[in-house]
């Protein structure tokens, strides 16, 4: 069962799910369309700093799964090993103080271990486990990796997009002087994300 905000994304998703006990409904992670104790595990992805009442969201992980299920979910380190965005954000707070509107590592502070586990506790789940997922970042070449900056969509791309044509020259050209590049161009990076797994306790 998948829960999104968005019928264009429930369209796409029935799309790509093959799986004929897939179900997926409308509605948020504040409020979830679901009964008490129905399910036996509950996952959200990337998706927690995005919730405005994060303690809602979980205590209604938690509500959904049974005694003895388990509720988990993961987010990514913004302000620590998410290389990808530390560097942007790095290099365009050095250029201009009020990137720092932007940056999620300053704008989510729940991507960090000691207020996961915090939050879960507060919610009254058991056996509360955080760990780090590391995954390696490959680009080919630095067009590679700026280019998704000028999709407009999060806040990274939202900053670039906020940028007057020579500002955002600037901040591209300190990208590409600061990044670890490979002889044939390529630049390897990593990600880190933080997941935290728990119990309703029985």
């Amino acid at each position: 069962m998948g829960i999104e905000p968005s019928e264009a994304f429930i369209e796409i998703a029935r799309s790509q799910v093959g799986d004929a006990r897939f179900q997926c409904r409308q509605g948020n992670g504040e409020a979830l369309p679901l009964e008490d104790a129905k399910f036996s595990v509950a996952v959200s992805g990337l998706v927690l700093n995005f919730v405005a009442d994060k303690r809602k969201a979980v205590a209604e992980m938690k509500r959904v799964v049974r005694r003895g299920g388990s509720v988990a979910l993961y987010v990514w380190d913004y302000a620590g090993h998410m290389q990808v965005m530390r560097h942007f954000f790095d290099a365009a707070t050095e250029l201009d103080s009020g990137a720092r509107e932007f940056d999620d590592g300053i704008k989510a502070p729940i991507c960090r271990p000691g207020p996961l586990s915090a939050l879960f506790k507060e919610a009254g789940l058991a056996d509360i486990e955080v760990q780090s997922l590391d995954i390696p970042a490959a680009f080919e070449n630095f067009d590679d990796y700026w280019t998704p900056f000028l999709g407009g969509t999060g806040s990274a791309p939202r900053y670039c997009a906020s940028l007057a044509p020579d500002a955002q020259g600037r901040l591209r050209e300190k990208l590409r002087s600061r990044l670890p590049t490979g002889p044939d161009g390529e630049i390897l990076l990593a990600v880190r994300a933080w997941a935290v797994k728990s119990r309703v306790p029985k």
